[in-house]
């Protein structure tokens, strides 16, 4: 079916891998006369092969959207996925008005703290209280930097109550808390399926003295050591009005971005949040306002 798309010429496939055409028609188990049709449809009215699919109710939207990722080596899983959350908006809904908002943080973020003139660091996503939304942020941040084409990890360092390893669906049977205590291997950096450039570390078994496992060197080593292999690092942190595991776990980051919550976050308990951070070494790259 090599003909199937105006991004051919003389039966020849186009520049790219696959033509969006042929990943449509494979993608949904098109016959050559499905093709024809869309072909047709496409030239008598002057749309792209995607727009013509779906016009004639032979492919949808999303399917458009999976396909253009496709080509252009964009992961996106979208949200049918078995094991995808829907909280994941960037993976699930990657052009969204939502994502869009990540995505402009990350590039902020990535010329702030990541740039070559820059020292290797981790940042840390911090906030106030639980309930801030810190989990979702660090999830959907960590994705938009592994679209970036890099090696991206995200710890899940909440040893109070955490949920990565629910929103990614991930094994949590070890984790960071394990190897904190010595009673874990280094295998515990999960793949994450349809993201081929995101990687999770979930907390594994909750411990009962999760500051004091943050407050060993070892926690500062691991980082070091996973800041060398990969090209960034997402951390998730327990709220600050759970303890001082927050500031302890930034500090071993290198750098902080703060979480509030529009009309739910105390100011005080921010300003409070903020003090700490600015009498450790931790640079602070800004303080994030979810409206959601």
């Amino acid at each position: 079916m090599s003909n199937m798309t105006p991004d051919s010429q003389d039966g020849q496939p186009a520049l790219q891998d696959r033509s969006i055409g042929h990943i449509i028609a494979e993608a949904n188990n098109l016959t050559a006369e499905q093709v024809e049709r869309i072909l047709a449809h496409q030239k008598s009215e002057g749309l792209k092969f995607g727009e013509a699919a779906v016009a004639l109710g032979l492919a949808k939207g999303e399917d458009v959207l999976w396909a253009l990722s496709q080509q252009f080596h964009y992961p996106y899983a979208p949200g049918s996925g078995e094991h995808t959350s829907e909280e994941l908006v960037l993976a699930n809904k990657p052009f969204s008005h939502q994502a869009e908002a990540i995505r402009t943080l990350r590039s902020q973020i990535n010329m702030l703290l990541f740039g070559a003139d820059e020292p290797r660091r981790a940042l840390a996503v911090v906030s106030a209280d639980s309930g801030d939304g810190k989990t979702f942020f660090a999830a959907n941040l960590a994705i938009a930097f592994s679209q970036l084409g890099g090696r991206t990890l995200l710890i899940d360092a909440d040893m109070r109550s955490p949920r990565q390893h629910e929103v990614f669906g991930v094994d949590n049977s070890a984790g960071l808390s394990g190897i904190l205590s010595g009673r874990a291997e280094r295998n515990v950096i999960r793949p994450v399926p349809n993201l081929p450039s995101l990687f999770v570390m979930p907390v594994g078994t909750l411990p009962p003295n999760p500051t004091e496992l943050v407050e060993r060197p070892a926690f500062g080593l691991l980082m070091k050591e996973l800041v060398a292999k990969f090209d960034h690092v997402i951390v998730d942190t327990p709220a600050a009005s759970s303890g001082a595991d927050y500031a302890v776990i930034a500090a071993r980051c290198g750098a902080a971005l703060a979480l509030a919550r529009k009309g739910i976050t105390r100011v005080a308990a921010l300003q409070e949040l903020r003090h700490t951070l600015a009498n450790s070494p931790v640079k602070l790259a800004g303080v994030v306002m979810n409206e959601h």
